[in-house]
């Protein structure tokens, strides 16, 4: 009974042994987290903000606590983001460049192409309240605009006549404000809400104020953003020129003033898929286009398939 007892407490002793060094290291060694025989290697480490940061030309006063540690809220989330920053990375070497050369047309400052990161991730998203694309527009601040939104067209989806109704939309909001930061602040939280909460409040700045979160956060969101994709490589994004999508600029116009009974049809007498139509042309919502008041309408043909 004793030898037994004593053989089993030198088993044990000798399972613990080998369990307890097959999970331990020397302290001097850097720990690494394992899932089941794969090593999953991370590095987290805090994002840098010993340094200037600016919003459109208008500084940000980090030197304020709260502000310091709203940003850094930000630029963490959005650093360890991984899928989505990756894909915004990617995508905007294949947007940005047409964001960027209208921005410019209207003389937009640079920083705000930003806007639509924060707003849809680069895509044609819906929002639960029915905004949508890129700028995600309401139906009625879209049509204010000139955006044509039905049922068989919606120019929300139109990257180019969207992006420019946004350019229009953020200069009067600056042109009310008197500052990119605010104007941007009201592109989420409306003109009304950012000019009741600046009398209410007595505040001088977006900074001072006190408002929902999402929109408190908004700003801030879109200066990671611009922090985190204009230096990937300093937030461990380290993407080849390969990686990153192409644009799309091997297509021809067709232009069209009469009726597309079948859109099916049309792609197909111009040499390519529907889906490639529709990729192409995400404004042409239906498989027709009816066109009652024989509008020319200016449609994509890409040269080769996908």
């Amino acid at each position: 009974m004793k030898k037994n007892l004593l053989l089993l407490t030198v088993m044990f002793m000798l399972i613990t042994a080998v369990v307890f060094t097959s999970y331990t290291k020397d302290e001097n060694v850097e720990r690494t987290s394992t899932v089941g025989d794969k090593v999953v290697p991370q590095m987290i480490k805090s994002v840098d903000l010993d340094k200037e940061f600016t919003f459109a030309g208008e500084a940000v006063p980090i030197n304020d606590f709260d502000v310091l540690q709203r940003l850094d809220n930000e630029l963490t989330l959005n650093t360890y983001r991984h899928g989505s920053t990756s894909l915004n990375i990617k995508k905007a070497a294949r947007y940005f460049p047409i964001i960027e050369k209208i921005f410019q047309e209207y003389n937009i400052p640079d920083d705000l192409k930003y806007v639509s990161v924060a707003e849809s991730d680069l895509s044609n998203a819906t929002s639960p309240a029915g905004a949508k694309g890129f700028w995600q527009f309401m139906p009625r601040v879209a049509q204010e605009y000139g955006l044509e939104v039905n049922k068989e067209v919606d120019e929300r989806y139109h990257l180019e006549k969207a992006t420019v109704a946004a350019a229009k939309h953020l200069q009067r909001y600056k042109d009310y404000f008197g500052s990119w930061t605010l104007a941007t602040a009201a592109y989420n939280g409306g003109i009304g809400r950012i000019k009741k909460s600046l009398e209410s409040q007595r505040a001088a700045s977006f900074y001072d104020l006190n408002l929902n979160q999402e929109t408190s956060r908004y700003i801030f969101r879109v200066l990671a953003m611009k922090e985190i994709m204009s230096q990937p490589k300093k937030f461990g994004y380290y993407l080849s020129e390969d990686d990153l999508y192409p644009v799309w600029n091997d297509y021809y116009v067709v232009e069209m003033s009469t009726a597309i009974e079948n859109l099916g049809d049309f792609a197909q007498d111009n040499g390519i898929s529907y889906r490639q139509l529709k990729a192409y042309n995400p404004w042409l919502l239906s498989s027709k286009l009816t066109n009652p008041k024989r509008k020319t309408y200016q449609i994509k043909i890409p040269y080769q398939k996908f």
